[in-house]
Formats: structure tokens, C-alpha cells, sequence
């Protein structure tokens, strides 16, 4: 099979999920193996949750702070156009998962930083303006997938799917095989859903 033709690659995501972090690790591990064009879009958990009375207090309030540093991307995006999106995940993924940064404004503004963009942004997580920005890629991924999904959403070639949930994110030939299975079950006319129960925590390393 020739892999010489470049693969556009849509991607949703929360910076704040460790699981789409993971899945953007691997598909960030393909990349380096297959010719893809990787397009970074966002989506938030705490627009796929409001008004769930289901949920406790204390979920609603952390769901709250996970808007913060998808408004940043937002703004960032707004500001320096999508090409900003990819590297700033890097930089928020990095603190946020591997390093254990909190959810607050000087990691936003490192962050900014470190993926060479003013950090004077990492002030736009507490404010509103860029919220029609995010309910826009965000209603844009799940209008692709349905609403009984989470983060992140993949499209390819018109195929757009949820997950693959995965940890440790595969390396090396893993990672494009796992690929491979993955755009051959996507494209199978009719096919929905293939799941099992996680039985363990993200695994960064």
C-alpha cells in the first residue's frame, strides 16, 4: 500500500482531557511515519456536559475551569490564525499532563509562551468573548459524530469517529498499525461502535 499522498487529518480536542492528549500523541506518532496534514479544531467537555443535572456540584465547578484554557486556544487561534492550535496543545498538554500544572492563568500564559504566542492571552480564560468561537468547532465535531461521544473527534476523508481511546499512545510501527485498523473500521459502511470498560488510569510515559 502506497502512503505517499498526503492524508488530511481533522482533530477535535479539550486541552484538558488526558485521554484526547493521548490519542494526539499517537496520531502525532503517525504522522512522523505517514504523510498526514494534521488540522487542529477544538471541542469542550463543558459544552458537551451543561445543564447534565446528573452531575455533582463539584463536577460542574471543575467543568467550569476546563473552559479556561480552551478559550485561550480560541483566542490564539483568533489572534495568529489555526496553524497557533497544534504547537499550544503541545505546550498546555505538556503542563497539564505531564507535568501536573494547575488550571490557572500563569500556566496558560507559559504555555503561550512557550509556543512563541503573547502570553498577555492566558487573560482571555476568564472572559466570554471567544465562547461563540468554541461552541462553533465544538458543535462543528459533534455534528460529525453525535452527542453520545466525548474527546476527542477524528475526520478522514469524510469519516469522522470518536477516540480511539488508547493508553500508552503506540509508538513505532504500533502506531501505524493501530492506524490502519482504525481508517479500515471507520470506513465500514454501517459500523457504529466497538468499546470496552477502561481499566486504568492515562498512562503518559
Amino acid at each position: 500500500m502506497r502512503h505517499d499522498t498526503p492524508t488530511t487529518v481533522d482533530f477535535w480536542f479539550d486541552p484538558t482531557c488526558p485521554w484526547a492528549w493521548l490519542t494526539s500523541r499517537w496520531v502525532l506518532e503517525v504522522a512522523r511515519q505517514r504523510p498526514l496534514e494534521l488540522r487542529w479544531h477544538l471541542m469542550s467537555l463543558t459544552v458537551l456536559n451543561e445543564g447534565r443535572a446528573d452531575l455533582p456540584e463539584r463536577w460542574h465547578r471543575d467543568l467550569a475551569v476546563r473552559l479556561e484554557p480552551v478559550r485561550v486556544c480560541a483566542a490564539a487561534e483568533r489572534r495568529y490564525g489555526p496553524g497557533a492550535l497544534g504547537p499550544l496543545y503541545t505546550e498546555l498538554g505538556t503542563r497539564f499532563h505531564l507535568e501536573g500544572a494547575p488550571r490557572e492563568r500563569a500556566t496558560y500564559a507559559a504555555a503561550l509562551a512557550g509556543a512563541g504566542l503573547d502570553p498577555g492571552l492566558a487573560g482571555t480564560a476568564v472572559c466570554g468573548a471567544y465562547d461563540d468561537a468554541v461552541r462553533a468547532s465544538h458543535h462543528d465535531a459533534v455534528g460529525r459524530v453525535g452527542t453520545d461521544v466525548g474527546t476527542p473527534v477524528v475526520a478522514v476523508g469524510g469519516v469522522a469517529f470518536f477516540g480511539p481511546v488508547v493508553s500508552p499512545a503506540p509508538r513505532g510501527e504500533a502506531a501505524t498499525r493501530l492506524w490502519d485498523g482504525v481508517l479500515a473500521v471507520a470506513a465500514t459502511d454501517g459500523f457504529f461502535e466497538l468499546k470496552r470498560t477502561r481499566t486504568g488510569k492515562p498512562v503518559f510515559t
